[in-house]
């Protein structure tokens, strides 16, 4: 499903302007990640995706709907929304409950949001915990629910809020399974991160922000390499990316098995 973003400008009640002439489109299936340091609009433009903001100017679309003229609750049908903070989505009594709740708001039967729910709390690991409060899992596990409990929805379109956050590694790979399954889905995901690794790996579109405009856009190697870009966004390269460069590699490898593949090329 597209979300069609037009000259969008967001001006927060306090006068802070958020967003600026913001245009650009993802297309149905694409894996995105936005960059860019805190305070550059990330955020806030990917509210306006779901409705939780609405545009002081211009519009977004999510595939015909104009999201100026739908509340949150019917954008939710479309778009899954996994908060950076857990604990401002997380509100059920167990951790199946919470899993189960977006897909019977959504009108699915008691069993068919059951299903859901196992299977999504299996994706990430936490069926074994279904009959715990949320609240007593750790942070990164209520991370993982509130992932589990978008996932359970099966919306066309996942936007991940700096999902890699207090993860350990296994948590970082059952993240980025899960972002690979979805790609394999067709389904839209749209990830916010500062984990430029995570977004190096797993994400084939980077659009990087700065001071509430989209500075850069295009394939994840391309503008990776944009060194000059990246640095006005405060934002670093993939480590490897870095290592490259001290080595002298012509080449920007994303991943540490694309640094080996050109090293054994260099000899």
């Amino acid at each position: 499903m597209n979300i069609t973003v037009t000259d969008l400008t967001f001006t927060y009640p306090s006068g802070v302007t958020a967003l600026e002439g913001v245009t650009l489109t993802i297309g149905s299936g694409e894996a995105v990640a936005i960059v860019g340091e805190n305070g550059a609009g990330k955020t806030t433009l990917v509210k306006h995706f779901n409705g939780l903001l609405k545009p002081t100017g211009g519009t977004v679309s999510v595939g015909e709907w104009d999201t100026r003229n739908y509340t949150v609750a019917k954008l939710a049908s479309r778009v899954g929304y996994v908060f950076q903070n857990p604990d401002d989505q997380l509100f059920e009594r167990t951790v199946m409950k919470e899993a189960c709740f977006g897909p019977k708001n959504l009108g699915r039967t008691a069993d068919e949001a059951e299903a859901a729910g196992r299977e999504a709390l299996d994706a990430v690991g936490l069926l074994g915990e279904a009959d715990k409060h949320p609240y007593d899992l750790h942070l990164s596990q209520r991370k993982l629910l509130a992932l589990a409990a978008v996932l359970a929805m099966r919306t066309p379109v996942v936007v991940l809020d700096e999902p890699t956050t207090g993860q350990d590694g296994r948590g970082i790979a059952a993240i980025a399974a899960i972002a690979a399954r979805l790609k394999g889905e067709r389904r839209t995901v749209v990830t916010i991160t500062h984990d430029i690794d995570f977004a190096a790996e797993n994400f084939d579109r980077v659009i990087v922000m700065a001071k509430g405009r989209v500075i850069a856009d295009g394939r994840t190697r391309e503008v990776l390499a944009q060194t000059d870009v990246l640095r006005a966004a405060e934002v670093e390269p993939p480590q490897v990316a870095r290592l490259a460069l001290a080595v002298g590699m012509s080449a920007t490898p994303l991943t540490p098995e694309e640094f080996v593949e050109e090293l054994v090329a260099r000899e």
